[in-house]
């Protein structure tokens, strides 16, 4: 019998057959990447969200929430949140935030839960109504403050002064590590809840202002006479600037080749010594050079370090009690003010000039305290 025409040896596919197959497998190829491409770019559109959220705890008038000592500053909606994170029963930190009318809320005390920082670092509310309360009492009406964009908004809501910043910069985003994938994500989360976009001019001048606090002592002076408009006038206004011991760290996130520092928490068990001990051990083994701190609680402190001489040299080094500096003689600003993490300095007309009258008695500046 004659084989049939369909057969083919071996059980290779007929050539028809093979015809029909090559279009509908590349059909499939086509159809499996396209559907492929979509998913990307559905991903690339619709990112994981932010893998934490703000819930609100408590909200209020600050007269009415007497325990937060806001009672000098009436009229203001003070809310508190919990920061819950994916995964993480518990809250992994706690917010409190202050705004006037509809304003923008603006932070003013943030607590970490982890051991990880996020977002935000630390703050003590009694510390900044210290400090604006000091402003509001001393400070002329017509004095321009330069601060970190954070605490710049926190002296405008406060102690309603002029401020370099007003709006949020969001700079530097503060996340761990397994974060950083949805960065994005985090960005527009913190956009959307705290509002009040910064202009571009307003960012042009918070990098100018990093770049001051990374410059050697002179020059960054120079640098933040030129940010506040000095002019060598008699009726010109008095400036100065605000800085806070948690900088360090932001600044070292956004100017990693003029800051080589780290951060350690350190617990408060026993006596005072004993901790300073251990923290200056630790320092000597990772090979850091000098050192200051943040008290957290009472009994926490944070210590912040840096590495090399270039380091203590920035600005914003000699103007933090290191081991290694004394803001007291400092020459380039004239020290007039400390409260907790808080210094405040005057910012001189022009270089070598003598200090204005204090705003602040020297019995009502807050006791510095040693580096070492």
């Amino acid at each position: 019998m004659t084989a049939s025409a369909t057969s083919s040896p071996d059980g290779v596919p007929p050539s028809g057959l093979r015809t029909k197959l090559l279009p509908s497998l590349g059909i499939l190829l086509v159809t499996g990447g396209l559907l492929l491409l979509a998913w990307f770019a559905y991903l690339w559109f619709n990112p994981a969200p932010a893998p934490y959220r703000y819930t609100l705890v408590e909200e209020g008038d600050s007269t009415g929430l007497s325990q937060l000592g806001l009672s000098a500053w009436p009229g203001l909606t003070v809310a508190r949140y919990e920061v819950h994170a994916e995964g993480v029963d518990a809250p992994v930190a706690l917010a409190t935030t202050a705004r006037r009318g509809t304003a923008s809320p603006v932070l003013i005390s943030w607590e970490n839960r982890t051991s990880e920082l996020l977002l935000s670092l630390d703050s003590k509310l009694s510390e900044l109504t210290a400090l604006a309360s000091a402003i509001n009492k001393h400070a002329p009406g017509d004095a321009r403050i330069l601060a970190w964009w954070d605490i710049s908004r926190q002296i405008s809501l406060l102690a309603e002064r002029d401020t370099l910043f007003n709006a949020r910069l969001g700079e530097p985003l503060i996340i761990p590590s397994p974060w950083q994938a949805r960065s994005e994500s985090i960005r527009r989360y913190e956009d959307q809840f705290w509002g009040s976009a910064a202009s571009a001019d307003q960012q042009r001048k918070f990098q100018r202002f990093a770049d001051a606090l990374v410059a050697a002592p002179e020059q960054g002076a120079a640098i933040l006479r030129e940010l506040a408009g000095i002019q060598d006038t008699a009726d010109s206004p008095q400036a100065f600037v605000v800085i806070h011991v948690t900088d360090l760290y932001k600044l070292g996130l956004m100017r990693p080749d003029h800051l080589d520092m780290a951060y350690k928490s350190f617990p408060m068990e026993g006596n005072m010594h004993g901790m300073i001990g251990y923290l200056k051990k630790w320092m000597q083994d990772n090979n850091f050079a000098t050192y200051t701190l943040q008290s957290l609680s009472d009994s926490m402190v944070r210590g912040y370090f840096l590495r090399d001489a270039d380091s203590s040299n920035t600005l914003i080094a000699q103007m933090l009690p290191f081991t290694t500096t004394q803001p007291l003689d400092f020459k380039a600003l004239h020290l007039i003010y400390q409260q907790g993490g808080y210094w405040v300095y005057q910012i001189p007309p022009y270089p070598g000039a003598a200090p204005a009258e204090a705003p602040v008695p020297a019995h009502e500046t807050a006791p510095i305290p040693s580096g070492g």
